[in-house]
């Protein structure tokens, strides 16, 4: 009885000690970085980046992981390429002096072994900020079409100020409050 306990005992030492951090790769074709406001008191129009990049690591023993988003600001879809270039402009993104768009996290909170929140700083426009985003969903398995892949999934959600990022033009007739989303799809490396 006693070797059972103490063999036990050493296989799981031996198993959290070989558990490690895993590194996953945003796959850019199935993930998106999209923005919502009220426009006017009248509608809430909602538009997107095309392109975002970046490396989440999740280590799902130690409970502990790490997000590193990058996100091409020139990319900016608002479905209207006239309104793409005004966005674009100085006075809201000012991509010709500052092309990207990151998010660093700092820490991420757990329950039982799913992450709920992640702490980070946000950075448009040479401006950093902290900012808390929500896990609404999260996954991690072998990916469903792509068997042979490990991969990982997650929505999540946050809301910022406009104007804490040097961007209010139009305040208060354009909202300065700002609904954030990422949908994310990644792959092991």
């Amino acid at each position: 009885m006693r070797k059972s306990i103490l063999a036990f005992a050493f296989a799981s030492l031996a198993t959290a000690a070989f558990a490690a951090p895993e590194t996953y790769s945003i796959d850019p074709t199935h993930s998106a970085a999209r923005f919502g406001y009220e426009h006017l008191g009248w509608t809430y129009q909602q538009h997107s980046f095309d392109q975002m990049t970046g490396k989440i690591v999740f280590d799902a023993a130690a409970r502990t992981g790490s997000v590193d988003v990058s996100i091409d600001a020139k990319t900016v879809n608002t479905g209207y390429a006239v309104f793409n270039g005004q966005i674009q402009e100085e006075d809201l993104l000012d991509t010709a002096r500052y092309p990207t768009i990151t998010y660093k996290s700092t820490g991420v909170k757990f329950d039982g072994d799913k992450p709920v929140s992640i702490d980070g700083e946000l950075t448009i426009k040479g401006i950093t900020k902290p900012v808390t985003l929500t896990v609404v969903t999260f996954i991690v398995g072998q990916h469903p079409v792509q068997k042979k892949r490990q991969g990982l999934g997650a929505n999540v959600v946050a809301k910022i100020k406009r104007s804490d990022f040097n961007m209010s033009k139009q305040v208060p007739l354009v909202a300065d409050e700002v609904a954030l989303s990422f949908t994310v799809q990644a792959f092991k490396d």
